[in-house]
């Protein structure tokens, strides 16, 4: 078992327990204290500037133990150093040139065959279509029916924040783009590429199933979610960058839904004010306090 490290309050009771010997105030010895005096009179600044730093109190064991305890911020770590070379050295696409994504070379093979036979991409076409009305139907049903409007809240910041940003930086339409009339958006009418709406949606429903605890039909959702991440890749409806900024986009939205519901389940001091200043001015002051403790009741229950 390794020995815990000691803390600063640790050794602030260690300095502080030791036997004063006549030359020590207020635990540090009058010496080192006439020398700083000395060092600063001198330009030294007392203390030094890394005297109290964090890394100056780690040991060996401790720099070891990093990479036996948190290997995964090693991995990330070791990968920034990957990509930074990669960076620094790869030669940029040129402007006359389509864009190169790794999803387009996985999913070559995929693409072909779906390009030679036109009725499996209309059927696979449709049935993404059928996924997106799935995921509809589930986020207006939690609203509508059960009364639990989060994951609607979260749909709404993500379809508005797709279309800002779709719109601000709007990318070519990928080259062997394979459309289909079933496929949503119907028709083939334009749309934005950044981000995946399909994919975050598909995200959004997906947590607010494990929410409730609704286990198995999460899992489904996530098996269809990377099969229409598959097809959209081969049909070259989406970017790579698109769906995994989708998937980036469905949690973030859903957090910011709880914490937006969150803050309108606290009740604020303004409304606990306001039900004490408009109480009956014949009642007594007691009154007053107790119409306020109702409004904060009725807050926290909202």
């Amino acid at each position: 078992m390794d020995a815990p490290l000691p803390t600063p309050l640790s050794s602030l009771n260690h300095r502080h327990n030791q036997k004063p010997n006549g030359c020590i105030i207020d635990g540090v010895k009058a010496a080192d204290k006439m020398e700083g005096g000395d060092k600063k009179k001198k330009g030294y600044g007392g203390r030094g500037l890394f005297e109290n730093a964090s890394f100056m109190k780690w040991g060996t064991e401790d720099v070891l133990g990093v990479a036996r305890h948190h290997p995964i911020p090693c991995c990330f770590a070791a990968s920034l150093l990957m990509f930074m070379a990669v960076e620094y050295t790869l030669s940029m696409i040129p402007p006359s040139s389509e864009p190169f994504d790794l999803g387009f070379v996985a999913t070559r093979p995929l693409h072909r065959a779906l390009e030679s036979r036109p009725n499996l991409n209309t059927l696979l076409a449709g049935l993404n279509t059928v996924f997106v009305g799935m995921q509809t139907g589930y986020i207006l049903w939690t609203w509508l029916v059960e009364g639990r409007p989060r994951a609607t809240i979260s749909a709404l910041f993500m379809f508005t924040f797709r279309g800002i940003l779709g719109y601000s930086t709007q990318l070519p339409l990928p080259q062997g783009f394979l459309g289909s009339g079933v496929d949503f958006p119907v028709g083939n009418v334009s749309f934005f590429l950044f981000y995946s709406g399909h994919v975050a949606a598909s995200v959004i429903a997906s947590l607010d199933m494990r929410r409730v605890q609704r286990w198995e039909l999460a899992r489904i959702f996530d098996a269809l979610n990377v099969l229409q991440f598959v097809r959209l890749l081969a049909t070259r409806g989406h970017y790579t960058i698109d769906l995994a900024v989708g998937v980036g986009a469905g949690i973030l939205f859903d957090s910011l839904a709880g914490k937006y519901e969150e803050s309108r389940k606290t009740p604020t001091i303004i409304s606990i004010t306001n039900g004490a200043l408009f109480a009956d001015a014949k009642k007594p002051i007691w009154d007053a306090l107790n119409v306020s403790l109702k409004c904060a009741e009725k807050g926290v229950g909202r």
